[in-house]
């Protein structure tokens, strides 16, 4: 296949790492079929596009049209508008064979642009909820991927088309699913990693290191603690575990998180869709507390199926407390039977193969054969 011959798809991605590392993923995958690879977002999703493969990129005007207040819709529509007619211009030149939306408002503009256009849409959804834009654009796309079997708010003219393959996850957390799970006992070392250092964080920096104070001395001194805490409460935080004489890493940023999740016996998080995945992936027992504001509390629909396949607790964020957090974690680290079990859980309900399965679509989508 030559360079004049490769066939384009326009990755449409928004400006979290929920949308943005899903979508690296599965750019990788088409990359290695031969495909040109263009991604489109916004400012903030510029921040996650650093190691993207991207052959050339676009940077498109986009804004939430979530708003109630009709002087902040106004300025959406506008920017919308912009963003679509910026798409629209550059498609007209480049032709793309496929666009891939992963949703987000910055994935609008080009999936806008290839509704006008006739270029064929492929649509992937992270979460058990499908958001606003892939709402939208469902029933013009030829197939609506989503990462969890449960897709909630799926338009009745697209539920035909919907297809489950998983959440594709980055090489670097891949890759930790070939590992074992670490060696525990009921009294020998544990390791707890706690995610999360951005929307909601600033309760697990009040709540945990409470609660991992308040337990029996000789579970403390078996623990080791791996903390992202926010920016203005890593030193709280980290004097919480100092006065409790725990052994803790606290920081607001891992750059190996991959290393740490490997290490991991017991995960803390969000259920966020990338969370929720890596841990599946990774085979590793969780406590998951879905973010209480999230949009339809998709977070909750996220960790139905770590519940259902026993391989996580999970804790509506109002119940959230020391109270609470700190007999679960006695009984929990009492027991490495169980956390063994959660962990051959977790790992069953991972799909390594997201990527492949979420190319294979793409390729069908846009009736493009041959590698």
């Amino acid at each position: 296949m030559t360079e004049a011959t490769k066939p384009l798809v326009v990755i449409a991605a928004g400006g979290t790492g929920g949308h943005m590392f899903p979508a690296q993923a599965f750019a990788d995958e088409m990359r290695a079929r031969g495909w040109t690879i263009a991604l489109v977002t916004d400012e903030r999703g510029k921040k996650y596009a650093a190691d993207f493969p991207a052959d050339w990129r676009l940077e498109v005007e986009a804004a939430t049209f979530g708003s109630k207040m009709p002087h902040k819709l106004v300025g959406s529509a506008l920017k919308l508008r912009k963003g679509t007619a910026e798409a629209k211009k550059n498609f007209e030149k480049t032709r793309p064979a496929l666009i891939a939306g992963f949703g987000g408002y910055p994935s609008y503009p080009s999936l806008s642009a290839a509704r006008e256009l006739k270029i064929p849409i492929l649509i992937h959804e992270q979460n058990s909820v499908l958001g606003r834009v892939n709402r939208l654009f469902a029933p013009h796309a030829k197939f609506v991927a989503c990462g969890f079997d449960r897709l909630d708010k799926l338009p009745p003219a697209a539920a035909d088309r919907k297809r489950v393959v998983g959440n594709p996850v980055r090489s670097q957390i891949k890759a930790v699913r070939d590992k074992p799970y670490p060696e525990l006992s009921d009294t020998g070392p544990v390791n707890i990693l706690v995610t999360g250092g951005s929307q909601g964080a600033r309760l697990f920096g009040e709540v945990i290191p409470a609660a991992i104070a308040a337990l029996p001395q000789d579970q403390k001194n078996r623990l080791t603690v791996v903390q992202q805490a926010r920016e203005e409460q890593v030193d709280q935080v980290r004097a919480a575990y100092r006065e409790a004489g725990v052994r803790a890493v606290v920081d607001s940023f891992f750059s190996n998180m991959q290393d740490r999740l490997a290490a991991a016996h017991l995960i803390i998080a969000r259920s966020g869709a990338s969370t929720v995945t890596e841990l599946a992936i990774a085979g590793r027992p969780s406590i998951l507390i879905p973010l209480a504001i999230a949009t339809n509390d998709h977070q909750t629909a996220n960790a139905e199926g770590m519940v259902t396949g026993a391989a996580a607790d999970v804790v509506p964020e109002p119940k959230f407390t020391v109270e609470m957090l700190t007999p679960l974690l006695q009984e929990r680290l009492s027991n490495a039977g169980v956390l063994k079990a959660r962990a051959k859980a977790a790992w069953q309900l991972g799909n390594p193969n997201a990527a492949r399965d979420l190319a294979d679509l793409a390729e069908q989508a846009a009736g493009v054969t041959g590698k």
